[in-house]
C-alpha cells in the first residue's frame, strides 16, 4: 500500500499522531471515519498524487497507531476540537499553512470543527457520508435509532469495551477482498487492540456531549463555512433514505454547496475508489500536471 509514501510519528502535545505523505503539489488531508486507519485511502491516495497533489493521511487520535491522552469524564480530549488541532499540527510540521480537507464519515466531525475553527487554513473542504452531529440529533426518528444504535450503545460507561473486546473479531467485520489484504490486516490489528476500541468509542461519547456543544455554540453564533464546499453520499448507504438530499442540510452550514452521490456502499474510498478520485479531483485545486 502506498507505494512512494513516506510515514512518521508526530507529536502533537498531548497526542502522537501516525501519518502517511506522498506526492507533490497543492496539499489535501484524507480524514478516515470509524473503525478505519488512513489505510482507508490506500486506493484513493495514489489517484490523487497522480492528478498532482500532496496527499496526508493521519489515523486520527486514538484509532489505528495514533495515541491521545488519558480518558477524562468530560472527555474533552477525544473532542473533534482536539482532534482538528492534531491535523493542523501536522500539517504545519510537514511544511503547509493552508490545504484541502476530506473528511468520511466520523472524519467529517473533525473536518467540520476543523475548518470552523481554522477558516483561514483550509481552502476547499469535502464532507463523505455524513452530516454535522447536531442535524442528527435533531432529526431522530425510529429508522435512525434503529439503524444508528450503536451511537447510544457506544455513549454507554464501561458497557460497550467489556462487549466488544470480548469478541473484536465478531463485532469489527471486514473482507480483505473488499478492503485489499493490508488494508483489512491494520484494521484488524487496531480493532483487537483495548485501547484503539476505548478511544474510538471515546470518539462517540464526545461527539454526543461536548462536540454537540460546539455545533450548537456555532448555530448560536451564526457561523458557516465560506470556503467551497463538496457534499458526496453512498447511494447504496441509509443517508437519502434517512434525509433526502443532504445537500439541503449542508445550505444551513454553508455558504457554497455543491455534491452528488456516489454508487457505492458506505466504505467508498474501498468500493468506489475511481469515482471518489474523480470527484475530488474535479473539486480540488487543480495539480501543476493538470494546469
Amino acid at each position: 500500500m502506498f507505494e512512494g509514501f513516506e510515514t512518521a510519528q508526530i507529536d502533537v502535545g498531548e497526542a502522537s499522531v501516525f501519518v502517511r505523505f506522498g506526492g507533490d503539489g497543492p496539499p489535501v488531508v484524507l480524514l478516515h471515519g470509524h473503525p478505519r486507519t488512513s489505510a482507508t485511502w490506500h486506493r484513493v491516495a495514489p489517484l490523487l498524487v497522480r492528478a498532482g497533489h500532496t496527499v496526508v493521511c493521519p489515523d486520527l487520535r486514538g484509532y489505528g497507531r495514533s495515541r491521545g491522552p488519558r480518558f477524562t469524564a468530560g472527555h474533552a480530549g477525544y473532542s473533534k476540537r482536539a482532534v482538528a488541532g492534531d491535523v493542523v499540527a501536522v500539517m504545519r510540521g510537514l511544511g503547509h499553512r493552508r490545504f484541502s480537507l476530506v473528511g468520511h464519515d466520523r472524519g467529517g466531525a473533525v473536518a467540520l470543527r476543523l475548518v470552523l475553527d481554522h477558516p483561514e487554513i483550509v481552502s476547499r473542504v469535502v464532507f463523505a457520508d455524513c452530516l454535522p452531529l447536531t442535524e442528527h440529533l435533531s432529526r431522530i426518528t425510529v429508522e435512525f435509532a434503529t439503524q444508528w444504535w450503536h451511537w447510544f450503545f457506544f455513549a454507554q460507561p464501561g458497557i460497550p469495551e467489556r462487549v466488544i473486546t470480548a469478541d473484536p473479531d465478531g463485532w469489527y467485520r471486514g473482507d480483505p477482498e473488499t478492503m485489499g489484504e493490508k488494508n483489512y490486516d491494520e484494521w484488524r490489528q487496531a480493532t483487537r487492540n483495548p485501547d484503539v476500541v476505548r478511544a474510538m468509542l471515546e470518539d462517540y461519547r464526545a461527539g454526543l456531549t461536548i462536540d454537540r456543544q460546539h455545533e450548537e455554540a456555532d448555530r448560536a453564533a451564526g457561523a458557516r463555512i465560506a470556503c467551497p464546499t463538496l457534499i458526496l453520499w453512498s447511494l447504496q448507504d441509509d443517508m437519502e433514505d434517512l434525509y433526502g438530499d443532504p445537500r439541503a442540510i449542508w445550505n444551513r452550514w454553508a455558504d457554497d454547496v455543491r455534491g452528488h452521490g456516489i454508487d457505492s456502499g458506505h466504505h467508498v474510498a474501498e468500493q468506489a475508489p475511481k469515482a471518489l478520485a474523480s470527484a475530488l479531483t474535479d473539486f480540488l485545486e487543480p495539480g501543476p500536471h493538470l494546469e
